[in-house]
């Protein structure tokens, strides 16, 4: 009957804006720039100095921001691409002293959250966004300086193992180079043990140590663990200040965690003693023409004791970065074929450097990355701040980083100087 045409027209009319609708615009603090092939806009802004984020099993958010804050729960409306929008977010955990990591079970059941000194657990329900059970569950891991974050990862290939690191006391922390000291080292824990009963840091399995400050860690699809540490400030070498352009930033491999047989499993990575060049060319003496980019040398002035040779034998970065551009975290895509770094930046460089997201190509047969050890074109930007002369006050700075569920090809990235949450399409 013809009557009902009227009607049918109407409810037409309003499926291509439902199908539509798109999420408010909101204007980032500083604008990004992308690479062609990505995209992105700001999810979120208001928060507290956010730094770590993860997903839960329910694609629900969760972040830790330092500004007194504790960790939000953030549920999210998704058209698809970057159209995603907030729908909800609470404060999940009101603690001022948390600061940096978190990490789930992969039941998504148990939520990990840190401080500089403790890692504590709760019983997680992402569905209705509660905790419950709070207990300790490492302790005793203060340091003094500026190292005061605590990454934690809970690699799907050991889930019962809870990765934490812990950075050094100071930039030059001679201490950091006895294993005693549980200083600059990733350990690893077992999940079942220290919810049992609280282990000071100490107690864990030594999985890599002489890393200065290695606050990015990540997993690869083959359950290899990598991790991005932070070179040493106001580098020189026999008198010459070489820390403009020296050391390097670096990429390192870990192994699979219980692959205890894996030689680079426990590894020592020469701090603090030893650095990776970036920049050979301002090196004094010959040091110019024999040592390469990547290659591990002595800080400061040789000695019997401490000499580039000994750092040759310590464990060697798979690749390099710019110096002083502060790598905070590494995530992989799911086939393996790249894995994107976030450039936190750093103040001991002129001019400033970094601020930045990057991907690095992997070759998914051998696990490794394509460019080799002395590349210094490795990391190719995707998401950059035009213009880093106003950098650090006045560009976002990116900390941590996580694919979005599903095979989407988005990447979350939090900003903490802009107090942001970012979308970014095209990461794949």
């Amino acid at each position: 009957m013809l009557v009902h045409v009227p009607v049918l027209t109407a409810l037409l009319a309003l499926l291509p804006q439902a199908h539509a609708q798109t999420c408010a615009t909101i204007n980032p603090a500083q604008p990004a720039t992308f690479a062609p092939g990505y995209s992105g806009r700001v999810l979120m802004n208001g928060l507290k100095n956010p730094r770590g984020i993860i997903f839960d099993n329910q694609g629900n958010i969760l972040t830790t921001e330092q500004a007194g804050y504790g960790v939000r729960y953030i549920t999210l409306t998704d058209n698809g691409g970057t159209n995603v929008c907030v729908k909800s977010n609470k404060q999940l955990i009101a603690d001022s002293s948390i600061n940096h990591g978190i990490a789930l079970t992969p039941d998504g059941k148990t939520l990990f959250v840190s401080s500089l000194t403790t890692v504590w657990s709760w019983s997680y329900d992402g569905t209705t966004g509660t905790v419950s059970n709070k207990k300790i569950v490492i302790q005793n891991m203060r340091n003094g300086g500026f190292h005061l974050s605590r990454t934690l990862l809970v690699p799907k290939a050991s889930p019962d193992t809870l990765l934490v690191q812990r950075g050094s006391d100071g930039n030059i922390d001679t201490p950091a180079g006895q294993i005693g000291t549980a200083r600059s080292q990733i350990r690893a824990f077992s999940i079942a043990d220290i919810q049992s009963a609280a282990v000071d840091y100490t107690r864990g399995e030594v999985l890599g140590w002489g890393l200065r400050n290695t606050v990015g860690m990540g997993e690869d699809p083959r359950g290899g663990i990598w991790s991005v540490d932070n070179g040493v400030d106001d580098m020189t070498r026999e008198g010459k200040d070489i820390h403009n352009t020296n050391p390097c930033e670096e990429l390192n491999y870990h192994g699979v965690v219980n692959d205890t047989t894996d030689a680079i499993h426990g590894a020592h990575f020469g701090y603090p003693d030893c650095f990776a060049v970036w920049d050979p060319s301002v090196l004094p003496g010959s040091l110019a023409q024999t040592l390469k980019v990547g290659m591990p040398f002595v800080i400061g002035t040789p000695s019997a004791q401490n000499s580039d040779a000994m750092c040759q034998s310590r464990a060697a970065p798979k690749l390099c970065f710019p110096s002083h551009t502060a790598p905070l975290d590494i995530k992989f895509n799911a086939n393996g074929t790249a894995a994107y770094v976030a450039f936190h930046g750093s103040w001991d460089k002129s001019p400033a450097d970094g601020f930045r997201l990057s991907r690095v190509t992997f070759d998914p047969s051998t696990g490794m990355p394509v460019e080799p050890s002395t590349s210094t074109t490795a990391a190719v930007n995707v998401m950059w701040n035009a213009n880093t002369a106003a950098c650090p006050n006045r560009c976002f700075r990116p900390v941590n980083v996580v694919f979005g569920p599903g095979a989407t090809g988005r990447l979350f990235l939090t900003s903490d100087t802009t107090n942001e949450i970012w979308v970014i399409g095209g990461a794949n």
